[in-house]
């Protein structure tokens, strides 16, 4: 079964959040806020720009200062199709793409020497996510002002903190 369409709903988000936002820009919000729980590509998404832009669900504009670069603004039809798609509860946990879940599922000796190097990497690499999240929780919300105006993303990185924590305490515990 093919994977539900959802980057026209996040780039909607990202225009609504931030209107007058170049494509540019739009991709660097992969690589830092919304990249801590969901990838794409300057591939996926400039395609996926121009798709929306002909639906009329944002509009594109250039500047006098920079013709080649387009602004985009979410239209009234994108604001009822973004509202609509948040309007929707969510049916279905995500299936994540976890290699580390994986083979440890098809390891069956208890003794096997490579799970208490998967456990090891794992660590490291949940304890170096770690790191970042808090990092980003004091960047972007430094004081109780910045948590009420954007309080949804508040949640979301302190929702991935509390998942890191526990992975790492789990690790731990079946590690000893």
């Amino acid at each position: 079964m093919p994977k539900k369409r959802i980057l026209p709903f996040i780039i909607l988000g990202i225009i609504n959040n931030r209107p007058h936002i170049t494509g540019r820009e739009i991709t660097a919000e992969f690589e830092t806020e919304i990249g801590d729980f969901w990838r794409a590509s300057h591939s996926q998404i400039y395609p996926e720009l121009k798709r929306m832009v002909n639906d009329g669900w944002i509009a594109a504009s250039t500047s006098q200062e920079n013709a080649k670069e387009r602004y985009y603004q979410i239209t009234l039809e994108g604001q009822e199709v973004l509202n609509h798609w948040l309007d929707q509860l969510v049916t279905d946990l995500p299936i994540h793409e976890d290699l580390f879940s994986l083979k440890l599922f098809f390891i069956k000796d208890k003794k096997d020497k490579r799970i208490p190097q998967l456990i090891n990497r794992q660590l490291l690499l949940l304890e170096k996510e770690l790191k970042y999240l808090q990092r980003r929780l004091k960047q972007v919300f430094p004081n109780k002002t910045a948590i009420k105006s954007n309080y949804g993303h508040y949640l979301i990185l302190t929702r991935a903190i509390s998942r890191t924590k526990g992975q790492i305490a789990w690790l731990k515990e079946i590690g000893e």
